[in-house]
């Protein structure tokens, strides 16, 4: 009985797993700014700029994600 050789960069699958965090992340930044708007309209313009601060770093941990998902896979 023969097994399948597997080839290609594992880089992918990891990446693909590394999403799913900062998936999340936008998710309930975005889901916290919709309940805080809800519950008292007049504060959406003071909380809007946090929301972008918040929503900028988590796409920048999926952007160090992909990053260094392609320097170990240079690495090896």
């Amino acid at each position: 009985m023969e097994l399948a050789a597997v080839s290609g960069s594992l880089a992918a699958i990891g990446y693909g797993l590394a999403a799913i965090g900062p998936g999340i992340g936008v998710g309930l930044v975005f889901a916290a700014y919709i309940q805080s708007t809800a519950r008292q309209p007049e504060s959406s313009r003071m909380t809007l700029p946090y929301v972008w601060i918040g929503f900028a770093v988590i796409e920048a941990l999926a952007l160090l994600g992909i990053a260094f998902g392609f320097i170990w896979a240079q690495g090896q």
